[in-house]
């Protein structure tokens, strides 16, 4: 049973660390979901992927400098999600994506 969580992140850049972590974040946010606005991220996940996704990112940042944030839409959360304005993400299970 797949579920959608939006992941968000506020990532301190100011030192080239901070820097560091922020694209190392992004990178994984990627592996698990599609970026939706720059520090947000749609994630289509089973709890066993979650919970590997989720450690990852608790790894990957500094909880003095940086926050994330984990909202759950449940299994049914893409029929929560309007969107208005410029530059709407396609639904990889609703959309033809061709590479």
């Amino acid at each position: 049973m797949t579920m959608l969580v939006l992941v968000t992140y506020d990532v301190s850049v100011v030192t080239k660390a901070g820097q560091r972590r922020l694209r190392n974040i992004a990178k994984i946010c990627l592996d698990y979901g599609m970026r939706v606005q720059n520090s947000v991220f749609e994630c289509e996940v089973d709890p066993a992927q979650f919970t590997v996704f989720k450690n990852l990112l608790t790894e990957t940042f500094d909880p003095k400098e940086d926050s994330l944030r984990f909202y759950f839409l449940g299994k049914k959360g893409r029929q929560k999600v309007e969107h208005i304005g410029a530059k709407p993400s396609p639904d990889p299970f609703r959309d033809a994506i061709i590479l």
